[in-house]
C-alpha cells in the first residue's frame, strides 16, 4: 500500500468513528464550551468566571466559536490526523518511509480504538500530544528555540508540560540557553496577557492552588497498577515494539523520554485514562521503530496482531452508534446516562433571550447544549462544595471548606436565572437546598423542572435583584 492510500485510509477511520459521535457532547469537552461561551459573552476567564484548567485550553474551542456537532467532531478528527502527521514527520527523520507511515498509523489508532472519554475529547492532555511531539523533535534536530516554544505553547495547555522540560534538555545539552530563553519568551507573552486581563491572580489560584489541593487528594492509589497494566494491555503491540527497539538499539535519551513520561503519568496518583496520553508520543514512536526491526514479516504480522485486542473491545460500540443515527434512535449506552440526562434537562429548561445560568455539580455540557451564559463566577460547584469533582457523587468530604464558604457568599451577590442542580438527585448531603448560607436566597427561586439527574429552579419573577 503506497503513502497516499495509508493516508487515506487513516483519515477515512479518523472522521468516520468521530461522526459516530456528532450527538454526543462528553462532559469533559463540555466544560471548555462552556468557557469559550463565556469569553464569547465578553467574560475575562479567570477573573469575571471560575476555570481550573490553562488558558489556552478554552481558546481553542473558540476557533469553532464553542459550537458542538458537526463542528466539534470534525475539529477533533483534524487535530488527530495532526497528531499523526506530526508523529509521522519525527518517526522519518529518525528512521525512515516506513516507520514514519507505520508511526502515524498507530498514533490515529491509539486516538480511535481506546476509552472513548478519552480520545474523543480535545482536552488538555489530548491537545498537549502535538506541542509534546514538536518539542522533542526539534531538541532532537538542535533547535532548542523552536523546542522552547513549543513547551511554552504546551504550559498553556496543560501543567503536565513541566515534564518536557527535562526531556528536551537532555537533547539540547549544547543549546540549553536559546531553549530557556525561548520557553521563557512564550511564557511571558501569555502570562502578559492574563496580567493585562487582571486575571494573573485568578489563574494562579484556580489553576495551580487548586490543581495542588486536587492532587493532594488523591484515591486512585491502588487502582495505579492495574489500570497501568490495562493501558499496557491495549497497547501491547507499542510496547513489544519499544521493547525491541531497546534491545536493538537502546539510544539513552530516548529511554529518558520514556521513563519521564511514565513518571509524568504517575503524578498525581490518578492514572486517569487521558493521563496516559503523556506516554503515547514516545511509545508510538519507539514502537513503530521496534516493528520494523523485525525480520520476518510474519513475526511482525504476530506482534501487531495485539491490536486486535482494543479493535474488537472499542469498536462495535462505532457501529452501535453509527445505526443509532441511521435508526434515528438515541443512544442506549450506560457510558451515557448522564450525558442523555444533561439533553433532557437542556429540552425541559425553557430558556430565553438573555437568561443566565448556575449549574450545581460537574455538569458543564448543560451551558455547551443551551448555550446560556453563567450568572455568577462558577461553572460547576467544585469551588462552592470543595468537594472534588471524581468523588462528590459520594463523598461529603471538602478538601477547602473555608475556601467554599468564601465562594458561596458571593453567590449572595448574584441573581441567575436557572440554578440546575444535578448533584443533589444524586447525593442528597450536597443539594444546594442544603446549605444554610444559601437558603435564604434559594428562597427566590422555585422549582420549574426535574429528570432523573436535575432539579431545575427558575428564578420567580417577583424575585428582587440583588
Amino acid at each position: 500500500m503506497n503513502q497516499r492510500a495509508v493516508w487515506a485510509l487513516i483519515a477515512l477511520v479518523v472522521i468516520a468513528t468521530r461522526l459516530c459521535h456528532l450527538k454526543i457532547v462528553w462532559v469533559e469537552e463540555g466544560y471548555p464550551t462552556a468557557a469559550a461561551i463565556q469569553i464569547l459573552a465578553g467574560k475575562t476567564i479567570y477573573k469575571d468566571f471560575w476555570f481550573d484548567k490553562p488558558p489556552l485550553f478554552p481558546a481553542v474551542y473558540l476557533l469553532w466559536g464553542a459550537r458542538t456537532g458537526l463542528a466539534l467532531r470534525i475539529a477533533s478528527a483534524l487535530y488527530v490526523l495532526l497528531a499523526a502527521w506530526v508523529t509521522a514527520k519525527f518517526a522519518r527523520a529518525l528512521w525512515g518511509e516506513r516507520e514514519s507511515l507505520l508511526a502515524a498509523a498507530l498514533m490515529a489508532f491509539a486516538l480511535t480504538f481506546w476509552i472513548p472519554s478519552a480520545v474523543l475529547v480535545l482536552g488538555p492532555d489530548m491537545l498537549m500530544i502535538v506541542p509534546h511531539v514538536l518539542a522533542v523533535f526539534w531538541a532532537w534536530r538542535g533547535e532548542g528555540a523552536k523546542a522552547g516554544l513549543a513547551c511554552g505553547v504546551a504550559l498553556a495547555l496543560n501543567a503536565k508540560a513541566v515534564f518536557l522540560l527535562p526531556v528536551c534538555s537532555a537533547f539540547l545539552m549544547p543549546q540549553l540557553f536559546a531553549f530557556a530563553a525561548a520557553f521563557g519568551g512564550c511564557c511571558a507573552v501569555w502570562l502578559g496577557a492574563l496580567t493585562a486581563m487582571g486575571a494573573l491572580d485568578g489563574w494562579w489560584r484556580q489553576v495551580w492552588e487548586w490543581g495542588f489541593l486536587y492532587s493532594a487528594n488523591t484515591f486512585a492509589t491502588s487502582e495505579g497498577f492495574t489500570r497501568t497494566a490495562s493501558w499496557a494491555g491495549f497497547h501491547a503491540t507499542f510496547l513489544v515494539g519499544a521493547a525491541i527497539w531497546f534491545w536493538r538499539e537502546r539510544e539513552w535519551r530516548f529511554v529518558i523520554w520514556f521513563a519521564i513520561s511514565l513518571a509524568a503519568v504517575c503524578a498525581g496518583w490518578r492514572f486517569f485514562p487521558r493521563y496516559y496520553f503523556q506516554l503515547l508520543p514516545v511509545a508510538t514512536l519507539l514502537g513503530a521503530r521496534g516493528l520494523m526491526l523485525i525480520p520476518r514479516s510474519t513475526w511482525r504480522l504476530a506482534a501487531m496482531a495485539f491490536l486486535l485486542i482494543p479493535f474488537a473491545r472499542f469498536g462495535p460500540r462505532y457501529l452501535q452508534l453509527a445505526a443509532d443515527q441511521v435508526a434515528h434512535r438515541p443512544h442506549d449506552w450506560r457510558d451515557l446516562a448522564m450525558s442523555n440526562d444533561t439533553a433532557a434537562a437542556a429540552r425541559a429548561m425553557k430558556t430565553a433571550t438573555g437568561d443566565t445560568l448556575l449549574v450545581w455539580g460537574y455538569r458543564p455540557d448543560l451551558f455547551a447544549l443551551t448555550g446560556l451564559r453563567t450568572g455568577t463566577p462558577f461553572l460547576d460547584s467544585q469551588p462552592l462544595t470543595g468537594v472534588i469533582a471524581d468523588r462528590h457523587l459520594t463523598s461529603t468530604r471538602s478538601v477547602a471548606p473555608e475556601l467554599a464558604r468564601r465562594n458561596r457568599s458571593l453567590l449572595l451577590g448574584t441573581s441567575p436565572t436557572w440554578i440546575a442542580d444535578g448533584l443533589g438527585p444524586y447525593n442528597p448531603a450536597l443539594a444546594i437546598d442544603q446549605y444554610e448560607d444559601l437558603r435564604v436566597w434559594l428562597r427566590h427561586y422555585q422549582i420549574a423542572g426535574r429528570t432523573d439527574g436535575f432539579i431545575l429552579y427558575r428564578r420567580s419573577e417577583t424575585s428582587p435583584q440583588p
